[in-house]
């Protein structure tokens, strides 16, 4: 994952799959439209900024394109929290791995009634518990890798590496890059858990 200043001061971030941040230098002109908080988690930072919000669903949003224009962005790296500000930033859905719901929540009109499914999830460094939502009779975990690639979990848990140690956020609604998973699997129904889980990841190097 690369950020890239514009000018030969910056630093870089390096993801397995070569995809990268692109930063633009100055100031960017957004299509009219709302803008929303916006949360992302990374293979080797944090993204917070503001997103356009062009759908009626921050999901539908990030469903309906690969790459996203976020404004007024801080990136925090995980393994040293050193931060970066900058105006705008390009970034690909590729990269990232969370991002916490936020905005409106649709039209009811388009809801279905589902059931909650408690499910524990690797994706990169983060470990998530939470609620995966499924019709009646389907079968949550086998039916993931059929639906769009950001799905939301409910009542989500967070457990990462940072350079400070270990961090636990609760984050209520997360969407989840099924796509970037390296395991999902059924938890118990109080408490989100599973047992005699894999370590969580280190924190990740430069």
């Amino acid at each position: 994952m690369k950020v890239d200043l514009g000018r030969r001061l910056g630093f870089v971030f390096k993801s397995e799959g070569g995809a990268s941040l692109e930063v633009l230098p100055g100031d960017v002109t957004t299509r009219p439209s709302a803008q929303i908080e916006f949360v992302a988690y990374a293979e080797e930072c944090i993204l917070s900024g503001r997103i356009p919000m062009g759908a009626d669903r921050l999901t539908d949003a990030l469903n309906e394109h690969d790459e996203y224009e976020l404004v007024d962005v801080l990136v925090e790296r995980l393994s040293d929290g050193m931060a970066l500000e900058v105006s705008a930033l390009d970034v690909s859905r590729r990269d990232l791995l969370l991002v916490q719901a936020s905005g409106p929540r649709g039209k009811l009109e388009r809801r279905r009634r589902k059931r909650p499914h408690p499910v524990v999830i690797q994706i990169g460094p983060y470990r998530v518990r939470g609620y995966l939502h499924a019709l009646p009779g389907a079968d949550p975990v086998g039916s993931i890798q059929r639906r769009k690639p950001m799905v939301p979990l409910t009542d989500a848990r967070v457990d990462y590496l940072s350079a400070a140690g270990p961090q636990r956020l609760r984050l209520g609604t997360v969407l989840v890059n099924h796509e970037r998973m390296d395991w999902i699997l059924p938890a118990i129904d109080n408490d989100v858990e599973l047992p005699e889980l894999p370590e969580l990841r280190g924190v990740p190097t430069v």
